[in-house]
């Protein structure tokens, strides 16, 4: 069984390919995932149809880490989260938004079974709102 660290990081390298089925079979079913509004959405399947949309919306979305901290089953990752708001399948130069953040994952079993994210998406928020 892989460790937590290599668990999370395979999670962010699905995250960064967009690989959706690779994503959904690190997920535990009851997964979590916590936005950084605090906003919970809960189940693999659930996560599967979120993460289609959201690289719909911001289709070169990746993240870039600078640091891994493991704690037992907890993983605490820190770096950049970046990505282009697409408008009409185009991605404006001026949409484009580079962020810090960091996330929580907790592993069990070797899957997923929480992704909770730390970030000021008021970047994002305010592209959105102008598009």
């Amino acid at each position: 069984m892989p460790s937590p660290s290599d668990t999370v990081l395979a999670f962010i390298q699905a995250i960064n390919r967009h690989e959706i089925g690779t994503l959904a079979k690190l997920m535990t079913p009851d997964h979590e995932f916590v936005d950084s509004l605090g906003v919970v959405a809960r189940g693999r399947d659930s996560m599967r149809q979120a993460w289609i949309a959201y690289f719909f919306m911001i289709p070169d979305y990746t993240i870039e880490i600078n640091g891994i901290f493991p704690l037992g089953e907890s993983v605490a990752i820190t770096g950049t989260a970046s990505g282009t708001v697409a408008v009409r399948g185009e991605l404006p130069e001026a949409n484009h938004w580079v962020i810090p953040m960091a996330a929580r994952a907790e592993v069990h079993e070797g899957l997923v079974a929480r992704w909770q994210v730390f970030a000021d998406n008021d970047p994002v928020r305010q592209i959105l709102n102008r598009t």
